[in-house]
């Protein structure tokens, strides 16, 4: 029986306005930028993971279904993340607990504000490229 970790499985909504823009938020615990997302809970579909996140970190409701845009594996934190493109159904951008600022990115600003490894996150979910986009990372940048 293997004594290592198991990986965990998160989701990320990159919700985008009609300007083409993408929300990205400003973690309080890091101060890194990145779509909103987290972890699934355990009672938790990913659909209602993806809508619970994007909700607590950014105050909007997203419409569903939303579309997988990517798969990201982080090799040194064993966390596999599904990013969505999503659109807004409701609310308003605001920040929570977990979220020290928000901001609609254009693409250009996205690489300059977050690092690369999820910037590609985003600008996948800009191109909404079919089939989704399956990328390693060091949790900095690709692999």
């Amino acid at each position: 029986m293997s004594t290592e970790r198991p990986h965990s499985v998160s989701v990320a909504g990159v919700v985008v306005d009609d300007e083409g823009r993408a929300l990205l938020i400003q973690r309080r615990d890091n101060g890194h930028w990145e779509p909103p997302g987290g972890i699934l809970e355990r009672e938790e579909t990913i659909p209602e993971a993806l809508q619970r996140e994007v909700l607590e970190e950014t105050g909007i409701k997203i419409a569903l279904p939303a579309t997988l845009t990517g798969v990201y594996k982080n090799m040194t934190g064993l966390i596999v993340s599904l990013v969505f493109r999503c659109e807004a159904s409701d609310g308003a951008p605001t920040t929570g607990d977990e979220t020290r600022a928000l901001r609609w990115a254009t693409r250009e600003e996205v690489f300059e504000l977050a690092d690369e490894a999820y910037a590609i996150r985003v600008l996948d979910a800009l191109d909404a490229a079919s089939p989704p986009a399956i990328r390693a990372h060091d949790g900095v940048k690709l692999v």
